[in-house]
Protein backbone atom coordinates (compact mmCIF):
# COMPACT_ATOMS: atom_id res chain seq x y z
CA UNK A 1 0.00 0.00 0.00
CA UNK A 2 0.96 3.67 -0.22
CA UNK A 3 1.61 5.73 2.88
CA UNK A 4 3.27 8.96 4.02
CA UNK A 5 6.24 8.41 6.31
CA UNK A 6 8.35 10.69 8.47
CA UNK A 7 11.99 10.43 7.45
CA UNK A 8 13.55 12.93 9.85
CA UNK A 9 12.98 16.64 10.51
CA UNK A 10 11.64 18.35 7.41
CA UNK A 11 11.35 15.13 5.38
CA UNK A 12 8.16 13.28 4.47
CA UNK A 13 7.85 10.61 1.75
CA UNK A 14 4.78 9.15 0.00
CA UNK A 15 5.76 5.63 -1.07
CA UNK A 16 5.02 1.91 -0.89
CA UNK A 17 5.10 0.28 2.54
CA UNK A 18 3.95 -3.17 3.73
CA UNK A 19 0.21 -3.66 4.25
CA UNK A 20 -0.82 -3.73 7.92
CA UNK A 21 -2.20 -6.96 9.36
CA UNK A 22 -3.95 -7.97 12.56
CA UNK A 23 -1.19 -8.77 15.04
CA UNK A 24 -3.16 -8.96 18.29
CA UNK A 25 -6.62 -10.15 19.30
CA UNK A 26 -7.88 -6.59 19.94
CA UNK A 27 -6.68 -5.17 16.60
CA UNK A 28 -8.65 -4.10 13.57
CA UNK A 29 -7.36 -3.32 10.10
CA UNK A 30 -9.28 -0.46 8.52
CA UNK A 31 -9.30 0.80 4.95
CA UNK A 32 -8.80 4.56 5.12
CA UNK A 33 -11.63 6.30 3.24
CA UNK A 34 -10.90 9.84 4.47
CA UNK A 35 -8.01 11.31 6.43
CA UNK A 36 -6.78 14.71 7.52
CA UNK A 37 -3.62 16.47 8.67
CA UNK A 38 -3.14 17.83 12.19
CA UNK A 39 -0.99 20.63 13.52
CA UNK A 40 0.69 17.95 15.61
CA UNK A 41 1.92 16.35 12.37
CA UNK A 42 3.67 19.63 11.58
CA UNK A 43 5.26 19.59 15.05
CA UNK A 44 6.52 16.06 14.32
CA UNK A 45 7.99 17.17 11.00
CA UNK A 46 9.80 20.01 12.79
CA UNK A 47 11.39 17.48 15.15
CA UNK A 48 9.36 18.57 18.19
CA UNK A 49 8.23 15.00 19.01
CA UNK A 50 11.40 12.90 19.37
CA UNK A 51 9.46 9.67 20.05
CA UNK A 52 8.50 9.61 16.36
CA UNK A 53 11.30 7.80 14.54
CA UNK A 54 12.17 7.78 10.83
CA UNK A 55 9.99 5.42 8.80
CA UNK A 56 6.88 6.00 10.90
CA UNK A 57 3.62 6.38 8.94
CA UNK A 58 2.14 9.72 10.01
CA UNK A 59 -1.43 10.60 10.92
CA UNK A 60 -3.90 9.91 13.72
CA UNK A 61 -7.28 11.04 12.32
CA UNK A 62 -9.33 9.03 9.84
CA UNK A 63 -12.66 7.56 8.79
CA UNK A 64 -12.74 4.17 7.13
CA UNK A 65 -14.19 0.73 6.56
CA UNK A 66 -13.23 -2.26 8.69
CA UNK A 67 -11.44 -4.97 6.68
CA UNK A 68 -10.44 -7.44 9.40
CA UNK A 69 -10.63 -7.78 13.18
CA UNK A 70 -8.85 -9.80 15.84
CA UNK A 71 -10.50 -12.63 17.73
CA UNK A 72 -11.27 -10.52 20.81
CA UNK A 73 -12.96 -7.63 18.96
CA UNK A 74 -16.67 -7.88 19.68
CA UNK A 75 -18.20 -4.58 18.60
CA UNK A 76 -17.02 -4.34 15.00
CA UNK A 77 -16.89 -6.52 11.91
CA UNK A 78 -15.65 -6.35 8.35
CA UNK A 79 -17.69 -3.85 6.35
CA UNK A 80 -18.47 -1.48 9.23
CA UNK A 81 -18.06 2.22 8.54
CA UNK A 82 -16.12 3.74 11.43
CA UNK A 83 -14.45 6.76 12.94
CA UNK A 84 -10.92 6.14 14.20
CA UNK A 85 -10.19 8.11 17.37
CA UNK A 86 -6.77 9.69 17.71
CA UNK A 87 -6.44 8.28 21.24
CA UNK A 88 -7.69 5.02 22.72
CA UNK A 89 -6.61 2.86 25.63
CA UNK A 90 -6.86 -0.69 26.82
CA UNK A 91 -9.88 0.05 29.01
CA UNK A 92 -8.44 -1.93 31.91
CA UNK A 93 -5.45 -0.13 33.39
CA UNK A 94 -5.51 2.38 36.26
CA UNK A 95 -5.88 5.39 33.95
CA UNK A 96 -8.31 3.91 31.43
CA UNK A 97 -10.67 2.94 34.25
CA UNK A 98 -10.85 6.68 35.00
CA UNK A 99 -11.44 7.46 31.28
CA UNK A 100 -7.89 8.82 30.97
CA UNK A 101 -7.11 6.82 27.83
CA UNK A 102 -4.39 9.28 26.86
CA UNK A 103 -2.34 7.97 29.79
CA UNK A 104 -2.95 4.25 29.11
CA UNK A 105 -0.32 2.00 30.69
CA UNK A 106 -0.80 -0.94 28.31
CA UNK A 107 0.26 0.44 24.94
CA UNK A 108 -2.72 2.68 24.25
CA UNK A 109 -3.00 6.45 24.45
CA UNK A 110 -1.74 8.41 21.46
CA UNK A 111 -0.05 5.70 19.47
CA UNK A 112 -1.20 6.15 15.84
CA UNK A 113 1.35 8.17 13.91
CA UNK A 114 3.39 8.47 17.08
CA UNK A 115 4.54 5.14 18.48
CA UNK A 116 3.03 2.94 15.75
CA UNK A 117 2.16 3.50 12.09
CA UNK A 118 -0.68 5.93 11.56
CA UNK A 119 -3.58 6.81 9.31
CA UNK A 120 -2.06 8.75 6.41
CA UNK A 121 -2.08 5.59 4.35
CA UNK A 122 -4.42 3.38 2.36
CA UNK A 123 -4.87 1.06 5.37
CA UNK A 124 -4.12 1.20 9.08
CA UNK A 125 -3.90 -1.24 11.97
CA UNK A 126 -5.89 0.05 14.95
CA UNK A 127 -5.13 -1.46 18.39
CA UNK A 128 -7.86 -1.70 21.06
CA UNK A 129 -10.44 -1.52 18.29
CA UNK A 130 -13.49 -1.81 20.53
CA UNK A 131 -12.44 1.39 22.31
CA UNK A 132 -10.78 3.20 19.39
CA UNK A 133 -13.50 2.81 16.77
CA UNK A 134 -16.97 4.36 16.63
CA UNK A 135 -19.84 3.32 14.37
CA UNK A 136 -20.91 6.17 12.10
CA UNK A 137 -24.56 6.89 11.32
CA UNK A 138 -25.46 7.49 7.69
CA UNK A 139 -26.41 11.09 8.52
CA UNK A 140 -22.77 11.96 9.29
CA UNK A 141 -20.53 12.35 6.25
CA UNK A 142 -16.92 11.22 6.14
CA UNK A 143 -15.83 14.85 6.06
CA UNK A 144 -17.87 15.75 9.14
CA UNK A 145 -16.69 12.67 11.01
CA UNK A 146 -13.03 13.53 10.43
CA UNK A 147 -13.46 16.47 12.80
CA UNK A 148 -14.42 14.05 15.58
CA UNK A 149 -11.17 12.11 15.31
CA UNK A 150 -9.21 14.80 17.16
CA UNK A 151 -10.00 18.51 17.03
CA UNK A 152 -13.56 18.53 18.42
CA UNK A 153 -12.95 16.22 21.40
CA UNK A 154 -9.57 17.85 22.04
CA UNK A 155 -11.02 21.36 22.05
CA UNK A 156 -13.93 20.29 24.23
CA UNK A 157 -12.09 18.13 26.76
CA UNK A 158 -8.79 20.00 27.09
CA UNK A 159 -10.06 23.50 26.38
CA UNK A 160 -13.71 23.83 27.39
CA UNK A 161 -14.09 21.13 30.03
CA UNK A 162 -10.67 21.54 31.64
CA UNK A 163 -11.11 25.29 31.35
CA UNK A 164 -14.35 25.11 33.35
CA UNK A 165 -16.43 27.04 30.83
CA UNK A 166 -19.94 27.43 32.27
CA UNK A 167 -23.17 29.22 31.32
CA UNK A 168 -22.58 32.95 31.47
CA UNK A 169 -18.79 32.78 31.74
CA UNK A 170 -16.33 34.79 29.67
CA UNK A 171 -13.86 33.01 27.42
CA UNK A 172 -10.72 34.11 25.58
CA UNK A 173 -9.34 31.75 22.93
CA UNK A 174 -5.83 32.51 21.70
CA UNK A 175 -5.41 31.03 18.24
CA UNK A 176 -8.03 30.54 15.53
CA UNK A 177 -6.60 27.56 13.73
CA UNK A 178 -8.63 24.34 13.61
CA UNK A 179 -8.30 23.69 17.36
CA UNK A 180 -9.16 27.27 18.26
CA UNK A 181 -12.22 27.21 16.00
CA UNK A 182 -13.27 23.87 17.46
CA UNK A 183 -12.92 25.49 20.89
CA UNK A 184 -15.32 28.24 19.78
CA UNK A 185 -17.86 25.67 18.57
CA UNK A 186 -17.69 23.50 21.69
CA UNK A 187 -17.53 26.44 24.11
CA UNK A 188 -20.83 27.62 22.67
CA UNK A 189 -22.40 24.36 23.88
CA UNK A 190 -21.93 25.75 27.41
CA UNK A 191 -23.60 29.12 26.57
CA UNK A 192 -20.87 31.49 27.80
CA UNK A 193 -21.76 35.17 27.82
CA UNK A 194 -18.76 36.26 25.77
CA UNK A 195 -16.16 34.59 23.53
CA UNK A 196 -13.19 36.64 22.33
CA UNK A 197 -10.67 35.12 19.91
CA UNK A 198 -7.13 36.35 19.24
CA UNK A 199 -5.39 35.61 15.93
CA UNK A 200 -3.22 37.74 13.61
CA UNK A 201 -4.71 36.31 10.38
CA UNK A 202 -7.76 38.22 9.08
CA UNK A 203 -9.22 35.10 7.44
CA UNK A 204 -9.03 33.15 10.67
CA UNK A 205 -10.60 35.98 12.64
CA UNK A 206 -13.47 35.98 10.16
CA UNK A 207 -13.78 32.20 10.53
CA UNK A 208 -13.90 32.58 14.32
CA UNK A 209 -16.76 35.04 14.11
CA UNK A 210 -18.63 32.77 11.69
CA UNK A 211 -18.14 29.93 14.18
CA UNK A 212 -19.76 32.01 16.92
CA UNK A 213 -17.10 34.19 18.54
CA UNK A 214 -18.48 37.54 19.68
CA UNK A 215 -15.26 39.34 18.80
CA UNK A 216 -11.99 38.44 17.08
CA UNK A 217 -8.94 40.66 17.53
CA UNK A 218 -5.48 40.59 15.93
CA UNK A 219 -2.95 40.88 18.75
CA UNK A 220 -2.15 41.02 22.43
CA UNK A 221 -2.80 44.75 22.76
CA UNK A 222 -6.26 44.43 21.23
CA UNK A 223 -6.94 41.37 23.38
CA UNK A 224 -6.11 43.29 26.55
CA UNK A 225 -8.39 46.12 25.42
CA UNK A 226 -11.18 43.60 24.75
CA UNK A 227 -10.62 42.13 28.21
CA UNK A 228 -11.21 45.52 29.80
CA UNK A 229 -14.47 45.96 27.90
CA UNK A 230 -15.83 42.41 28.11
CA UNK A 231 -14.96 41.70 31.73
CA UNK A 232 -14.94 45.13 33.41
CA UNK A 233 -11.19 44.80 33.55
CA UNK A 234 -11.28 41.70 35.77
CA UNK A 235 -9.99 39.26 33.18
CA UNK A 236 -11.61 36.28 31.46
CA UNK A 237 -12.98 33.37 33.46
CA UNK A 238 -11.25 31.01 31.02
CA UNK A 239 -8.31 31.58 28.67
CA UNK A 240 -7.74 28.75 26.18
CA UNK A 241 -4.28 28.46 24.56
CA UNK A 242 -4.73 26.90 21.11
CA UNK A 243 -1.41 27.52 19.35
CA UNK A 244 1.51 25.97 21.25
CA UNK A 245 4.14 28.73 21.37
CA UNK A 246 5.47 30.56 24.42
CA UNK A 247 3.98 33.94 23.51
CA UNK A 248 0.42 32.65 23.28
CA UNK A 249 0.63 30.80 26.58
CA UNK A 250 1.98 33.90 28.29
CA UNK A 251 -0.80 35.99 26.76
CA UNK A 252 -3.36 33.62 28.25
CA UNK A 253 -1.89 34.20 31.71
CA UNK A 254 -2.25 37.95 31.13
CA UNK A 255 -5.88 37.62 30.06
CA UNK A 256 -7.22 35.34 32.82
CA UNK A 257 -8.90 36.76 35.91
CA UNK A 258 -8.05 36.02 39.53
CA UNK A 259 -9.58 32.64 40.30
CA UNK A 260 -9.85 31.82 36.61
CA UNK A 261 -8.42 29.00 34.49
CA UNK A 262 -5.81 28.85 31.75
CA UNK A 263 -6.45 25.72 29.66
CA UNK A 264 -3.45 24.85 27.52
CA UNK A 265 -4.42 22.86 24.43
CA UNK A 266 -1.56 23.65 22.05
CA UNK A 267 1.36 21.27 21.52
CA UNK A 268 4.53 23.04 22.69
CA UNK A 269 7.95 22.39 21.22
CA UNK A 270 9.81 24.95 23.33
CA UNK A 271 9.73 26.09 26.97
CA UNK A 272 7.27 28.81 27.96
CA UNK A 273 7.81 31.19 30.86
CA UNK A 274 5.52 30.71 33.83
CA UNK A 275 5.37 34.03 35.66
CA UNK A 276 4.67 32.75 39.14
CA UNK A 277 5.88 36.07 40.53
CA UNK A 278 2.60 37.50 39.17
CA UNK A 279 0.34 34.46 39.21
CA UNK A 280 0.94 32.97 42.66
CA UNK A 281 -1.35 35.43 44.39
CA UNK A 282 -4.21 35.22 41.84
CA UNK A 283 -5.58 31.72 42.55
CA UNK A 284 -5.18 30.88 38.85
CA UNK A 285 -5.59 27.27 37.74
CA UNK A 286 -3.46 26.09 34.80
CA UNK A 287 -4.46 22.86 33.08
CA UNK A 288 -2.74 20.77 30.45
CA UNK A 289 -3.75 17.54 28.82
CA UNK A 290 -3.82 15.00 26.04
CA UNK A 291 -7.32 14.27 24.80
CA UNK A 292 -8.88 11.06 26.13
CA UNK A 293 -11.79 11.02 23.60
CA UNK A 294 -14.32 10.20 26.32
CA UNK A 295 -16.54 12.93 24.85
CA UNK A 296 -16.55 11.51 21.31
CA UNK A 297 -19.87 9.59 21.61
CA UNK A 298 -21.62 12.70 22.93
CA UNK A 299 -20.16 14.94 20.23
CA UNK A 300 -21.07 12.38 17.58
CA UNK A 301 -24.69 12.43 18.76
CA UNK A 302 -24.76 16.23 18.58
CA UNK A 303 -23.27 16.16 15.08
CA UNK A 304 -25.74 13.51 13.90
CA UNK A 305 -28.67 15.55 15.25
CA UNK A 306 -27.50 18.78 13.65
CA UNK A 307 -26.70 20.40 17.00
CA UNK A 308 -23.03 20.96 16.18
CA UNK A 309 -22.42 22.95 13.01
CA UNK A 310 -18.96 22.26 11.58
CA UNK A 311 -19.59 23.94 8.23
CA UNK A 312 -16.52 25.83 7.05
CA UNK A 313 -13.87 24.05 9.12
CA UNK A 314 -12.71 22.01 6.11
CA UNK A 315 -11.41 24.46 3.53
CA UNK A 316 -9.44 22.24 1.10
CA UNK A 317 -10.04 18.77 -0.32
CA UNK A 318 -7.63 16.37 -2.05
CA UNK A 319 -7.26 12.82 -3.20
CA UNK A 320 -5.18 10.68 -0.86
CA UNK A 321 -2.41 10.42 -3.44
CA UNK A 322 -2.21 14.25 -3.41
CA UNK A 323 -1.12 14.26 0.23
CA UNK A 324 2.15 16.07 -0.45
CA UNK A 325 0.17 18.92 -2.03
CA UNK A 326 -2.21 18.87 0.93
CA UNK A 327 0.71 19.29 3.34
CA UNK A 328 2.05 22.19 1.28
CA UNK A 329 -1.33 23.92 1.59
CA UNK A 330 -1.88 23.09 5.26
CA UNK A 331 1.52 24.26 6.44
CA UNK A 332 1.13 27.68 4.76
CA UNK A 333 -2.21 28.88 6.17
CA UNK A 334 -1.32 32.56 5.85
CA UNK A 335 -0.99 32.12 2.07
CA UNK A 336 -3.50 29.34 1.43
CA UNK A 337 -6.24 30.24 3.91
CA UNK A 338 -6.27 26.61 5.01
CA UNK A 339 -8.05 25.52 8.15
CA UNK A 340 -8.66 21.77 8.01
CA UNK A 341 -7.86 19.73 4.89
CA UNK A 342 -9.65 16.51 3.95
CA UNK A 343 -8.18 13.77 1.76
CA UNK A 344 -10.30 11.03 0.22
CA UNK A 345 -9.18 7.57 -0.85
CA UNK A 346 -10.87 6.84 -4.16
Amino acid sequence: MRALTFEGPGRRVWHDVPDPVVTGPEDAVVRVDAVTICGTDLHILKGDVPEVTPGRVLGHEAVGTVLDVGAAVSGFAAGDRVLISCVAGCGRCRFCRDNLDGQCLQGGGWNLGHLIDGTQAERVRVPFADRALHHLPASVSDEQALLLADILPTAYEIGVRNGRVTPGSTVAIVGAGPIGLAAVLTARLMTPSRIVVVDPAPGRREAAERAGADLAVPDAAAALDAMKTATDGLGFDTAIEAVGVPETFELCTDLVRAGGTVANVGVHGAPAALHLERLWIKDVTITTGLVDTSSTPMLLRLLAEGRLDTEGLVTHRFGLDEIQDAYDVFERPADSGALKVALFNG
